[in-house]
């Protein structure tokens, strides 16, 4: 008996030394298991898409970003059925119909919207996946029946959450709010002068609501996100690119920009417009290439985002650790 356990021994003994020695072929020691991918954080996108280009943009980026779940889209700030169309034919086109689109408050609003060439005769009612007429109740039952906390995407006027908040204030307990808005340091086009931000000044009453609520918000205002144009090698990259998702971004561009006679005829060969939406998409994901600091920001009546030690503290992104990485970054999502 001695003799065999002796001989079991040894036996044990070299397949762990063969063991071992294979690792240090294989590079030194056994590699751990991977660990398991974080889930998909569940978000919403709230936009005023059909305005200003770069919501379409935001949109495309944000369908190319498999870290964030997206469970609903909402148009926001009037023009409704328009803006519920073209989110509907761009994630048709995208094969992502398994997306709701909600239609947003029927505000008064004036012309068909820039690009409305492009969105042509596409029905709403055609869209294969589910539409919900009354997008501000969708917003408030996708977040108050989440398992998880929901991210908030707000990336135009807030008339939507303004009145969310109003019918159900227990959204602000069960997500975060990440958006684009105001100016704290710095104006439009890098001006030392702050200004009254677009989606703030339309609705100031609607943000004081919002920049109120008791939710963890997050903001790049035109500090950040009003110095992001796309340009040279970037943007042919992304103007070029045969991937779906970014080839309906540059058609929507260069829809955009023929509506417009005062802009030049090339603008859509030449550069992109001032991605100001894109931002808010990166920083419901991650903030490694922003400045980011914790500032009491309150808004006034005419508009204007002022710090305010005495205001609700929100985490805003006041400036670029790097610019330039962000853009690789975004051009890399775009056409990958």
């Amino acid at each position: 008996m001695e003799s065999v356990s002796r001989k079991c021994l040894s036996l044990r003994f070299i397949a762990v030394l063969c063991a071992s020695l294979i690792g240090v072929a294989l590079g030194g020691t056994a590699a751990p298991a991977s660990a398991p991918k974080p889930a998909a954080i569940p978000v919403i996108l709230d936009a005023d898409i059909g305005d200003d280009i770069d919501d379409t943009w935001a949109l495309g980026l944000l369908l190319k970003c498999p870290e964030l779940d997206l469970k609903l889209v909402v148009g926001d700030f009037g023009r409704a059925e328009y803006r519920a169309a073209l989110f509907a034919k761009l994630l048709e086109r995208a094969g992502r119909t398994d997306v709701p689109v909600g239609v947003g408050l029927d505000l008064p609003s004036t012309g068909p919207g820039r690009q409305a060439a492009w969105l042509k005769d596409y029905d709403l009612k055609q869209y294969p996946g589910v539409v919900h007429r009354d997008g501000v109740q969708a917003l408030i039952d996708t977040i108050m029946q989440s398992p998880r906390p929901v991210t908030l995407i707000c990336i135009g006027p807030v008339p939507n959450i303004a009145a969310a908040l109003k019918r159900e204030p227990g959204i602000a307990r069960k997500a975060r709010f990440v958006g684009m808005y105001g100016s704290v340091r710095v104006g439009y086009g890098g001006s030392e002068k702050p200004a009254a931000e677009w989606n703030v000044r339309c609705d100031p009453p609607a943000c004081q609501a919002v920049f109120t609520a008791p939710w963890a918000m997050t903001i790049t205002p035109l500090d950040t996100c009003g110095l992001v144009v796309l340009k040279g090698d970037k943007y042919r990259r992304v103007r070029d690119s045969r991937n779906p998702v970014a080839v309906d971004v540059i058609a929507n561009y260069r829809a955009w920009v023929a509506s417009n006679p005062r802009m030049p005829a090339n603008e859509a060969d030449e550069r992109s417009s001032t991605l100001f939406d894109t931002v808010a998409i990166y920083l419901a994901l991650q903030h490694d290439f922003c400045v980011m600091e914790k500032l009491g920001i309150r808004v006034t009546d005419d508009g204007m985002t002022v710090m305010d030690p005495e205001a609700k503290r929100m985490d805003v992104a006041t400036g670029w650790k790097d610019l330039s990485g962000f853009e690789d970054w975004l051009v890399d999502r775009l056409t990958r």
